[in-house]
């Protein structure tokens, strides 16, 4: 009597296997190589042509499976791909973001040398797809048209109105992104926009985050003499500005890696209750992660990785002086330049961060101009930093409280479970302009696995990220 019990619990469905997931299964081959096609269409994000090549293609992808599409446009921008399907009484409206662009590629530090001619690697005994793209921010796009095929073969109904909103000029800033939203919100108008990009836990859990950094940048020029000098003629004279501008960047944070300017940390908004439980709640990577990343020692001051994610940062994206290596020269340099990334938080603002930034460059000596000095200048003052200032945009966090947000929690534990609900992502997506356009909430949901080397060299998807993330975009379109 057991046993046919058993077997007529298993007929009844109980262990029946997820519908999206057995559609996928049986679809494997023809999913994989519609992707590495999508993946070939070069998509640098300065590169226009290419651009419009990928918006039209994606346009052809949605007409395929009966989305109302369109491109949305205006001069000398890479149109937003839009797609609309609308569910008769649907009472909410879903709106999924991604980005269709891609960052710079440098083909001779790609293994293969080619970035568009998409490989099969495994690592670990898994298969990655390494292509520029293949995880940010492709994927996303394509897990969900794979997730819509799956539902509409599984004859499963949509229960939400839902809208496509992908843009090509992410890599780029999204500098017109909100003017463009801006221009067509009745349009795309939705109750949430749910924000598709970035990657997972480190533990390869599926992630949830309430909210992403904002981003600025500095560049800082300080100067030596005119033209380069002889080393031995004029060392111990001649200021070197390569020596001046590491010593000036060496004291702005401490060996734990705590930002020393002044009132750098004043304005941070504190983390809500249930934010600080879900924090707690989150795994602790660190240990693993140093020995994947060969670390011998970390900043934070024993904090952990997720909770260093919701403090604003200070980071030297690159310093440039003279030349090393075979093209080394015995001189002391012209100038030092350094560019400098700062991470937001929520209750930061972009600019007031950059004013601190130059008001401490004023406070150690240095003359600040905000234009190539001349003669004049540089003769008159003893250190001059000519600061450059770049745009920037501030950090979003949505309360994990909203019914909403309990309601995309609750889809996405239905196809994955645990899932990790973070306050803040470490990337920065153009989430304020996003929610000032549109008057409504954020939420990201990301596919790609942590170690894709985004933005550098042989980007990676790995193949089960692909898969999880059908499922995932698959439970999100299924959102009542």
């Amino acid at each position: 009597m057991k046993i046919v019990a058993l077997f007529l619990f298993v007929c009844s469905g109980a262990f029946s296997q997820n519908p999206v997931r057995a559609w996928r299964t049986q679809h494997e081959e023809q999913i994989l190589s519609e992707y590495l096609k999508l993946l070939a269409i070069p998509n640098v994000a300065a590169d226009r042509t290419d651009l419009q090549k990928n918006a039209d293609t994606l346009m052809e992808m949605l007409n395929t499976r009966h989305v109302a599409a369109q491109l949305l446009t205006m001069p000398n921008v890479p149109p937003i791909v839009f797609g609309e399907i609308k569910t008769p009484a649907a009472k909410r409206t879903i709106v999924l973001y991604a980005h269709y662009d891609g960052q710079p590629v440098t083909p001779a530090d790609w293994d293969g040398g080619d970035p568009f001619k998409p490989v099969f690697r495994e690592v670990n005994g898994e298969r990655r797809i390494y292509a520029r793209s293949a995880s940010d921010d492709k994927a996303a796009i394509f897990a969900q048209l794979m997730a819509l095929d799956a539902l509409q073969a599984s004859h499963i109904p949509l229960k939400a109105n839902i809208k496509f909103v992908w843009e090509g000029e992410e890599e780029a800033g999204s500098p017109h992104l909100e003017e463009m939203l801006n221009g067509h919100r009745d349009l795309i108008h939705g109750d949430v926009f749910l924000i598709c990009d970035g990657p997972v836990d480190q533990s390869r859990q599926q992630t949830i985050a309430f909210g992403a950094r904002g981003d600025t940048h500095l560049e800082i020029t300080v100067y030596g003499p005119k033209r380069e000098l002889h080393s031995g003629h004029y060392g111990n004279w001649a200021p070197n500005p390569a020596l001046m501008l590491v010593q000036l960047l060496a004291r702005m944070k401490d060996e734990n890696g705590h930002v020393l300017i002044p009132h750098f940390y004043d304005s941070v908004k504190p983390l809500s209750e249930t934010e600080k439980r879900a924090l707690q709640e989150a795994p602790v990577n660190d240990a693993k992660l140093m020995e994947e990343l060969w670390l011998g020692h970390v900043e934070g001051g024993g904090k952990h990785l997720l909770e260093l994610l919701n403090l604003p940062t200070l980071n030297i994206n690159g310093i440039s002086s003279g030349r090393t290596g075979a093209r080394a020269n015995n001189v002391i340099p012209a100038t030092a330049i350094a560019d400098l990334d700062l991470r937001l938080v929520v209750g930061v603002d972009w600019r007031g961060q950059q004013q601190k930034v130059i008001d401490y460059v004023k406070a150690q000596g240095y003359t600040v101009v905000e234009s190539e000095p001349n003669q004049e200048t540089l003769l008159k003052n003893a250190k001059v930093a000519y600061v450059k200032r770049d745009s920037g945009y501030n950090a979003v966090r949505t309360s994990m409280d909203l019914p909403i947000s309990e309601d995309v929690i609750q889809a996405v534990e239905s196809a994955h479970k645990p899932v990790i609900k973070l306050p803040t992502m470490g990337g920065s997506v153009p989430l304020e302009g996003i929610e000032r356009a549109t008057g409504t909430h954020t939420i990201t949901i990301p596919i790609a696995n942590h170690d894709n080397n985004q933005h550098s060299a042989n980007e990676n998807i790995r193949v089960q990220n692909l898969w999880d993330g059908i499922e995932t975009m698959a439970a999100l379109l299924e959102m009542r």
